[in-house]
């Protein structure tokens, strides 16, 4: 089966690039962050003619996620249980698969603005709380798969320019540490699992022809838990959806496991 997690950056504005990748590309589940939309707006008449099921957590202009699925899902939550959030930023469901249920946890991550702001003090205890949440949908659940825009590089060759932007939102010592904490819970990067092409990033600046350049950041990731891992048999960045016209500003990640 196939994973994948993509930043739309606005489903309204981004529903037909959406649809068409999904025809490319029949993932088994598809995890987008940044809907910008409220779930009344949501699409999911469209997306059901498309084969899809919705598990859906959407906000008015900001945030907001959704797991798409060829199977229903079941045992929807939302957000970090324990952790007061009045942004739409988590949603997890369970998924049946042949080979046993797979819990996918989708997130959009706190950006943070930048380091000694109020949003990066919200960003740390955002990640504090996920970390101890996710402790505990690990045990519940053994077979779990974290997915999103995690807006952390986890180390220099994620970043286009680690020396100009050392200690910069994305790239900051603390950041990375609770990428690591993720790490120390026995999750392992997906992407990192296989031989990569060296510059491979899934986030590109609108200005400056950040994508043309290549000036990006490897900041949407999907990390496995333990029990997942020998079942992985590839993941990759799909850069296509980044040339359209009017793209989002992230690049889908894909991850197959066996079934």
């Amino acid at each position: 089966m196939k994973l994948a997690t993509w930043n739309v950056n606005s489903l309204t504005a981004r529903l037909q690039h959406v649809l068409d990748w999904l025809i490319a590309n029949p993932v088994d589940v598809l995890c987008m962050q940044e809907l910008k939309l409220t779930d009344d707006k949501f699409p999911l008449e469209v997306l059901q003619s498309a084969g899809y099921h919705a598990a859906v957590f959407g906000q008015k202009t900001y945030n907001g996620v959704a797991i798409l699925s060829l199977t229903p899902s079941r045992d929807v939550a939302k957000n970090i249980g324990g952790f007061a959030d009045d942004h739409s930023r988590v949603i997890s469901a369970t998924v049946d698969t042949p080979s046993g249920p797979l819990r996918v946890v989708n997130g959009y991550f706190v950006n943070g603005q930048a380091p000694g702001t109020e949003k990066f003090a919200y960003k740390m205890s955002w990640l504090n709380a996920l970390k101890d949440w996710l402790r505990e949908e690990m045990a519940a659940h053994p077979r779990l798969v974290l997915l999103g825009d995690f807006n952390i590089t986890p180390e220099d060759r994620d970043s286009y320019d680690p020396v100009g932007l050392a200690e910069t939102i994305h790239h900051t010592t603390e950041e990375r540490e609770h990428f690591k904490a993720l790490l120390q819970l026995g999750l392992v990067d997906g992407f990192r699992l296989f031989e990569q092409p060296e510059k491979s990033y899934s986030w590109w600046d609108y200005r400056m022809l950040g994508y043309q350049k290549n000036r990006g950041l490897r900041i949407d990731h999907i990390l496995l838990s333990q029990p997942l891992v020998p079942l992985a048999k590839g993941c990759v960045i799909d850069r296509v959806p980044r040339k359209w016209d009017k793209p989002s500003d992230h690049a889908p990640v894909i991850l197959e496991l066996a079934a």
